[in-house]
């Protein structure tokens, strides 16, 4: 019964399939922004710079979205459970190992490698799961309007929870709350069953892994060396650039050759979805962009402790909160652009806000006005950015095209921070500040002129067509192949494989 609950979407199924999901997605949006609030507390304690918590933090970002499609695939050769279960364990060990952490190097290996390596292998489980599990697409629309609300909470309140943690205890601390989390977490999963078994035989690209990891890299790194050495900084992008452009050239032989390549390039064939990755994208660089920013700031120029620039942030995570909360709502009176397009603008008024109010009041609740403004208008379009790219594909591509949105998503949130903390960091003065909103800002604007472009009307949900012919097969009692780790019918013959 309890499985059947989770399928249809019942009260009973969402409180035993959904809760640990949805808390994964937030600790780990929370482990992206807590420690901007612990800048000035980490940097003397571990006698290190502001840039170098911007690094920690960008690196943890970037490991997420390098290793974001790779940690998708392992869930078809492992099992979904096991990868989830797998990355939450590496995951707790690098907050015990960040809490303990004697210098910069240590809270590297500990909070940006084993907790970005840990959230890579989390995370695609935790979509793949509730596509498979919540099959009807109501339920499957709330269970995502969920698990994106509380991602979003825990990236907005991460200054706050944080602030509160650091200034009671220490920022250790905060390391140490995220793994009491994660075993809560391991705790709830064991009501979670995977409903499809892993294929062991199932080939993985590692080339394609290591190529696409290595260019994204290169890309990042060469932005955070733009206050330092310009030549650097062009030596490393164009580096980056050659590298997955290597990949691409990788993915398309081994496609040729037919063979199974780390990312299908037939992804990046949907115009909508494209343009829907795009938007997803500058959201997250907006999100944490906007939250490095301000509270380095806060903290660096004008002095406020861990608490008082969580308190200033608790504007953000109410209008993100609220606006997440009536998604649901709101998609069912309005199409999925209309609601992205707004999101955008309501977030690019927030930003001007903040460049507006701030210059001119030594006030920190001037940030208040700006910072809800800049929540509501991302609770407003996370959703549905998820949903026009998810829908853009089949069922059995629903698993191939969650791995691709989360390493979106996670590479827009690390050049959020690489980018506006740079500009930041390179002044740590009012005007960098005023400047590093202002690229936000400009970036804002692309990301409404790529919502402006998706279709008018609404996305087709070739989803909820295949859910119904399979809810009516199954109640017509006609039997039917197994299925593959996205939710496809399988072909039978050797090994009972899905389509490559």
């Amino acid at each position: 019964m309890a499985e059947a609950d989770a399928r249809t979407g019942t009260p009973n199924g969402l409180r035993g399939v959904l809760a640990p999901l949805a808390l994964a997605q937030f600790i780990c949006s929370f482990a992206g922004s807590n420690m901007n609030v612990m800048i000035n507390d980490i940097s003397t304690d571990l006698d290190t710079t502001v840039q170098g918590v911007q690094i920690t933090i960008t690196i943890f970002l970037l490991v997420m979205a390098a290793l974001m499609i790779p940690g998708g695939k392992l869930t078809d050769r492992y099992g979904r459970k096991r990868c989830f279960l797998a990355g939450l364990t590496v995951y707790g060990v690098g907050a015990l190992l960040s809490a303990a952490a004697p210098g910069l190097g240590v809270l590297i290996l500990g909070n940006s490698i084993l907790e970005g390596v840990g959230t890579a292998l989390l995370i695609p489980p935790v979509y793949i799961l509730t596509t498979l599990l919540f099959t009807d697409m109501a339920s499957r629309a709330r269970a995502f309007g969920t698990i994106m609300a509380l991602g979003g909470v825990g990236a907005a309140a991460g200054p706050l929870i944080g602030g509160l943690i650091t200034s009671a205890v220490g920022w250790r601390a905060a390391f140490v709350f995220q793994a009491l989390v994660i075993a809560v977490i391991i705790l709830l999963s064991r009501r979670i069953e995977d409903p499809l078994p892993p294929d062991p035989a199932r080939p993985f690209d590692t080339g394609g892994a290591v190529l696409s990891a290595v260019g994204l890299i290169l890309l990042v790194m060469g932005i955070l060396a733009a206050d330092d050495n310009v030549w650097l900084m062009a030596g490393l992008l164009v580096l980056g650039a050659l590298v997955l452009l290597w990949f691409f050239r990788w993915v398309r032989a081994k496609e040729r050759a037919g063979e199974e390549p780390l990312l299908s390039t037939s992804l990046f064939r949907n115009r909508t979805s494209n343009l829907g990755l795009v938007t997803q994208n500058i959201q997250w660089l907006l999100l944490m962009g906007t939250s490095f920013t301000v509270a380095a700031y806060l903290q660096v120029v004008r002095g406020y402790d861990a608490i008082r620039t969580g308190v200033v942030f608790t504007a953000a995570t109410l209008g993100l909160l609220a606006t997440s909360l009536a998604a649901e709502r709101l998609a069912q009176r309005f199409t999925q652009r209309a609601l992205i397009m707004t999101g955008f603008v309501v977030t690019i008024a927030g930003v001007a806000l903040l460049l507006a109010l701030v210059s001119g009041s030594p006030d920190a609740w001037a940030f208040a006005p700006g910072l809800l403004l800049i929540g509501l208008g991302l609770g407003v379009m996370l959703t549905p950015s998820v949903n026009v790219v998810q829908s853009s594909f089949p069922e059995e591509r629903q698993g191939e095209i969650s791995g691709l949105s989360r390493s979106v998503s996670n590479l827009g949130s690390s050049l959020g921070t690489a980018v506006a903390g740079t500009i930041l960091v390179a002044g740590l003065t009012t005007r960098a500040y005023g400047a590093a909103m202002l690229t936000l800002a400009v970036l804002g604007l692309a990301g409404l002129a790529a919502a402006a472009l998706l279709p008018r009307g609404r996305t087709p949900d070739t989803a909820a067509a295949r859910s119904r012919v399979r809810r009516a097969g199954r109640a017509a009692r006609v039997p039917g192949p197994p299925l593959t780790s996205t939710g496809s019918a399988a072909p039978t013959g050797r090994c009972g494989r899905g389509p490559r």
